[in-house]
């Protein structure tokens, strides 16, 4: 049975998660106040129509209840954002993503009951700084605020050495968890692959080892 979704909020990047969600085959109820907004994703979501998320009547007039994971990706106007979320959470939505614009609506969203807060510009302006510090930097992720996983092309010091020689956990506290190699993925290497030119590397572990792993062995 397909997941229903509903993305509430149209803009550039509720419209982006609609479209991406319809594009996969899934069930997308698409909400906004603005009738030009809605009209633009009749035929793109499952369903489109106009709302007050802020009103829970309404919300309930739609079918929100029936929802299994509501997207509340609502622009600029965070007090909208905080009291849908509200709403969501009194109407009993399993899970609720919401976009927050800052440090302190996103202490606002976790306190009021949103399960994961989004900060896309923030980590896209991370993801931005990271590409520039060094070209070798391809993509990371946060797993929290003091871990992450990074995928990184391997610097020309690793080229011809295997894992068990550059003994990378003992010495730096982190893990290569993969190897892409071309089309191939090398998933969990074993101690004896040997780091290839053009070889990228996935690697999980705290944001200071990285960095100590990644200065010493990545930056060009």
């Amino acid at each position: 049975m397909k997941q229903e979704f509903a993305v509430i909020g149209l803009g550039r990047f509720g419209g982006a998660i609609c479209e991406e969600l319809s594009r996969e085959g899934m069930n997308v109820l698409a909400v906004d106040i603005d009738e030009q907004r809605v009209n633009a994703f009749k035929n793109i979501a499952s369903h489109a129509v106009i709302a007050d998320a802020t009103d829970e009547e309404a919300l309930k007039a739609i079918g929100i209840q029936n929802i299994d994971h509501v997207i509340v990706a609502i622009g600029d106007n965070i007090q909208a954002s905080i009291l849908t979320t509200v709403v969501l959470t009194e109407l009993g939505i399993k899970r609720i993503t919401v976009k927050a614009q800052n440090d302190y609506h996103e202490k606002i969203l976790n306190k009021i009951g949103a399960d994961v807060v989004v900060h896309p510009e923030r980590d896209m302006g991370r993801r931005l700084a990271q590409s520039l510090i060094s070209s070798n930097i391809i993509d990371y992720i946060e797993l929290s605020d003091e871990h992450r996983i990074v995928e990184v092309k391997a610097g020309k010091k690793l080229y011809g050495k295997n894992l068990k020689e550059l003994n990378i956990r003992a010495r730096y506290g982190i893990n290569v968890v993969a190897i892409k190699r071309g089309s191939q993925m090398i998933v969990s290497p074993k101690a004896e692959e040997t780091i290839a030119e053009n070889d990228i590397l996935i690697i999980i572990g705290s944001n200071d080892d990285i960095t100590r792993f990644e200065k010493h062995y990545i930056f060009e």
